[in-house]
């Protein structure tokens, strides 16, 4: 021991009397095992969906509370099938309405045309004279429509909506995550009353 830490610690040793520092260490509000709030996060989606509800013409006849379990779905991994089942409509059904939420999935610009047709519905063209056209299924332009138009809500929204929802559901799920690894491994009550002993 130096002579500076020697002084240190004789300053220490006057003023408190003991060798030890023992910090108590209680778990704080808002960590990360409970910050998140599964009621907040529905009622902060539920906001959001009736925003976009008000705002944008959405094309189902699904209640809020179905958009909600399929955006919540959606972000869990859920494929349009299994949506479909959850909610009892069909694919078709789920895709507009996924659609509405501007959740666009990859494989919905995997079509071999769709960089064309895209380019003919930015232009002005019905679908019936794309269809005719480029030689495509009327269906697939009506798909690719609505994925331009929900593209097109989303930047003009500055992805506000495609973002909360990430947000929101990436945090829920990272706290449920967080929550059942800290039962499992006791970590809640290992934090709850913690003393840190630091010998001087």
């Amino acid at each position: 021991m130096d002579d500076k830490t020697a002084e240190l610690r004789d300053v220490f040793l006057d003023a408190t009397g003991t060798e030890t520092v023992t910090e108590r260490q209680s778990a704080a509000r808002g960590s990360l095992v409970d910050a998140v709030d599964p009621e907040r996060v529905t009622a902060r989606l539920r906001e959001l969906l009736e925003t976009m509800r008000e705002r944008y013409d959405f094309e189902t006849g699904l209640e809020t509370e179905a958009y909600l379990h399929l955006v919540d779905g959606f972000h869990a991994g859920a494929t349009d099938a299994d949506l479909a089942e959850r909610l009892g409509t069909d694919v078709g059904t789920v895709v507009r309405a996924r659609l509405d939420c501007h959740l666009v999935r990859a494989d919905d610009r995997d079509h071999p045309a769709f960089a064309a047709i895209r380019e003919r519905i930015v232009d002005g063209a019905d679908d019936e004279a794309v269809a005719t056209d480029l030689d495509c299924d009327p269906e697939a332009v009506a798909h690719v429509r609505r994925v331009v138009a929900a593209d097109r809500e989303a930047t003009r929204a500055n992805e506000r909506f495609r973002d909360a929802f990430a947000d929101l559901l990436t945090d829920a799920d990272l706290s449920g995550r967080l929550a059942r690894d800290s039962r499992e491994d006791g970590l809640r009550e290992a934090t709850e009353d913690i003393e840190t002993d630091v010998s001087l």
